[in-house]
Parts: structure tokens; C-alpha cells; sequence
């Protein structure tokens, strides 16, 4: 059973993918959120290369990257700059980096729809046809920015070492029930992935034999604005809800 490392894996995703991956995988949830350490969930601060070089196992299959930090202007304060720099780019370094260090094959970087954010609005993509990931990328604000550059490092590791590198750009992973959130909001019913399809495309990459790839990560939603083309030849995603469905099975 392949052993995986979830960095920021106290928030939604994280918990998501724990408890939907945990019955095919041995899993270590590493967050500074976490509350009871035990043998799946411990303490980690990413953003010192030292700690995460003691806490992840050397004999880990997989590193997923979930890190995270509340972020609310295009453009922040300095402080809050500094702050989004050592979470969504040098911790991101630090953990390819010890990944490369301790011989671990692969990172799965959680990138995000934002990396391209001014081509959508409200969901629908302003380019006259799904944004691929072939689009040159501008971002709307510094977490966008930030996100496309961490995926830069990862090609750059990619292309100088052994390691593997799968960025994902994740679509709406909201904390309510589905069914719920989706009601009244136009934008999630374009750009939900669902639970079911977060499990299923993070499976699809940690089985990857990809050496580096970058994807959107979105339900088959109608008039989603992201492509999934190469997601679904490249990785062997295989999205199975969308929120045309799930609203008339009220699931």
C-alpha cells in the first residue's frame, strides 16, 4: 500500500481526501491546524525547511501539497505579502525540495483555478471556449500569481531531477453539503468539483507514471470554464457527477 504525505491537510480538501483516500493508502496528515496529534494527523509548519524535513517519512510514495493561508486582495500589504510568499512559494520549494532529498518520487501540488482567473467570469470563460491549460495564464491578484509560480518550480524540479510532478488546479471544493451550496449560485454550478471527483482525479495522479503535468480540476459540470482534456488522456481522469445531476437526483 503506497504511503502518502498531506501537507495542509486539516482544511476541507485535506479532510476530503483523507477520509476518501484512506481505505488505499497509508496516510500522514501534516498541518500547523492540527488540534490531537496521533499517528495519522501531526504537527508540521511548512514554512521551515528543517521541520518538514524531520516529519515527512523517507519512506513516503507520494506528497500532496494543500498548503493554504486566508488571502483577500489582488494586491496585499507588505506583511501579508511575506506571509503569502512562505506559503504558496517557498514552502512549496522546501517540499520538492526534501522530496528530492529523500528520494520521494512525487509531488501533487494543489494549484488553483485563480492562475487564470481573469480569463472567467462568474464561471463562464471569456475566452469563447473552455480555458486550457495551453492558455497563457493572468491572474486577477498575487495568489494567482504566487500558485503559477510554485508550478514553475515544480517543472524546474521535473526537468533537473527524478522527481514527478502533477499540479492541479482545483475548481469550488466548498465546506457545505453540495447540494446545498450549489443552490442560488451560478458560479459553483459551473465550477464545483465534487467530493466524488476530487477522490477520483487525486487517485488518477498519484497512480500517474506522468513525470510533470498541470490540469484543471473541475466537475463535468455543464458550461464549466476549464478543460479537461488533457486531465482525462494524460491522468485517466474520469469525472462521474456533475451539477446538472446532482441537483435532480437531490444527492
Amino acid at each position: 500500500m503506497k504511503k502518502l504525505v498531506i501537507l495542509g491537510g486539516a482544511g476541507v480538501v485535506g479532510e476530503a481526501l483523507f477520509h476518501g483516500l484512506k481505505s488505499s493508502y497509508n496516510i500522514l496528515n501534516l498541518d500547523r491546524a492540527i488540534g490531537q496529534a496521533d499517528a495519522s494527523h501531526q504537527y508540521v509548519d511548512a514554512t521551515k525547511y528543517q521541520e518538514l524535513l524531520e516529519k515527512i517519512p523517507e519512506d513516503t510514495d507520494v506528497i500532496i501539497n494543500l498548503l493554504r493561508m486566508e488571502t483577500s486582495q489582488a494586491i496585499e500589504e507588505v506583511d501579508t505579502f511575506d506571509q503569502m510568499t512562505d506559503v504558496f512559494f517557498k514552502a512549496t520549494y522546501y517540499t520538492m525540495h526534501v522530496a528530492n532529498t529523500k528520494k520521494i518520487p512525487k509531488v501533487i501540488f494543489a494549484s488553483s483555478n485563480h492562475v487564470t482567473d481573469y480569463m472567467e467570469e462568474n464561471g463562464l470563460s471569456k475566452l469563447g471556449r473552455e480555458i486550457t491549460t495551453e492558455d497563457y495564464p493572468y491572474a486577477k491578484g498575487l495568489y494567482g500569481v504566487l500558485k503559477l509560480a510554485s508550478e514553475q518550480a515544480g517543472f524546474i524540479f521535473s526537468l533537473n531531477t527524478e522527481l514527478s510532478v502533477i499540479n492541479i488546479r482545483i475548481g469550488s471544493v466548498p465546506k457545505e453539503e453540495e447540494l446545498k451550496a450549489v443552490e442560488g449560485n451560478e458560479r459553483l454550478k459551473r465550477t464545483l468539483l465534487s467530493k466524488v471527483d476530487l477522490i477520483n482525479l487525486f487517485t488518477a495522479a498519484i497512480e500517474s507514471d506522468r513525470g510533470f503535468g498541470t490540469y484543471y480540476g473541475v466537475s463535468d459540470n455543464p458550461d464549466k470554464p476549464w478543460d479537461l482534456t488533457n486531465a482525462i488522456k494524460e491522468l485517466g481522469y474520469r469525472p462521474k457527477q456533475n451539477t446538472s445531476e446532482l441537483k435532480s437526483s437531490g444527492l
